[in-house]
């Protein structure tokens, strides 16, 4: 397994501290509006909103118009504001998984600003850096990027240069165990909130509320097939497979799509750290592979199955290889469908 593209060493240090698994356009930029005119257009559209996260009451004025985007081994942020139309008011973005399962969704990501900022040695925006970017909102997946042992501005020091910040569902104790799809919705309706594109939040959310829900209804009562998850050329502990999903938004996904992860009890953490023996000891009826910046994890999953031929999805052949569409964000309802579309192809 190739262990040291720097993207996967920046992905393995975020989950490692998450989990303590491891030891449509819209308007142009309306950046510096002010005063009468300002105030009119606020009051105009419902502002000021407040929003409760982590604790922390964030008041917005009017909607951000320059939004800088931490990494944190995510794309839900991005994702959502792209999803939202909000891709003018993004000022720097660190946030990339290389591909997507929305067309036209990596290329999009790939042509935001990036601020052009010096990184820090988790991969992310330092203080000093990210003052300089002068944000009007800051985009975290976990409170991790907002603490200022790690050299990150707190949300304290933001407040003071006017810089609204939030922290992602689940992401307040930077425990992920527990996050489900709806979690992804909270997203969505937190971000059209500050945004003032409430509506649009809702028709997303309703659209991936009604395409899962016939989904798991086609495959309700079906045999739940196990599924060994896991990122693709990925190291984050001292075993072969220390990117095995055990807990998460992975198991919510699977079990709409009618399976059920064959690894769950493997760690009371998000990620399990496995030997290659107790992966070869395990029935695994399918597969699914997530990319990180990895060009090829259809052959991950290819070299995986010759690995382990006694797997039965080794004998059938059945993996998928996804992307952003497995992690928080807006798209769940793609995962939850190419899921179901492998495990039971004659019921979807």
């Amino acid at each position: 397994m190739s262990k040291k593209r720097p993207v996967a060493v920046a992905l393995a240090g975020a989950l490692c501290l998450v989990t303590s698994a491891c030891g449509a356009d819209s308007s142009t930029d309306t950046a510096g509006g002010s005063g009468d005119k300002a105030s009119a257009a606020a009051a105009g559209s419902g502002y000021p909103v407040t929003l409760e996260n982590c604790g922390v009451a964030e008041k917005f004025g009017e909607a951000p118009s320059r939004v800088v985007v931490m990494n944190g081994a995510s794309v839900a942020e991005v994702s959502t504001l792209l999803a939202l139309g909000l891709q003018d008011r993004i000022v720097a973005n660190q946030q990339s998984y290389g591909m997507s399962e929305v067309a036209g969704r990596a290329a999009a990501i790939k042509a935001l600003p990036t601020g052009d900022v010096k990184l820090n040695e988790a991969y992310d925006i330092p203080r000093e850096a990210m003052i300089g970017l002068r944000p009007d909102l800051v985009l975290s997946t976990t409170a991790y990027g907002f603490d200022e042992k790690n050299g990150f501005a707190t949300r304290e020091q933001l407040a003071q240069v006017d810089a609204n910040t939030y922290v992602s569902p689940q992401g307040c104790d930077q425990d992920t165990t527990k996050m489900t799809i709806a979690d992804s919705y909270t997203l969505l309706r937190d971000l059209g909130k500050v945004f003032g594109v409430g509506d649009r939040a809702e028709k997303l959310v309703a659209a991936s509320e009604k395409r899962i829900a016939d989904i798991a209804a086609k495959v309700k009562g079906e045999r739940q097939p196990k599924v060994m998850v896991l990122f693709s050329n990925m190291a984050m502990g001292g075993n072969d497979f220390s990117s095995v999903v055990a807990k998460g938004i992975y198991n919510d996904i699977l079990a709409k799509a009618g399976g059920s992860n064959a690894f769950e009890s493997a760690s009371e953490t998000s990620f399990a750290d496995l030997s290659q023996e107790k992966v070869a000891a395990t029935d695994v009826d399918a597969l699914v592979v997530i990319g990180y910046n990895d060009p090829d994890p259809a052959a991950y999953a290819e070299k995986l199955l010759k690995e382990f031929p006694q797997w039965p999805a080794a004998k059938n052949k059945t993996y998928v290889a996804l992307s952003d569409s497995m992690y928080l964000g807006p798209s769940n309802d793609l995962a939850v469908a190419k899921i179901a579309e492998m495990l039971h192809p004659d019921k979807v």
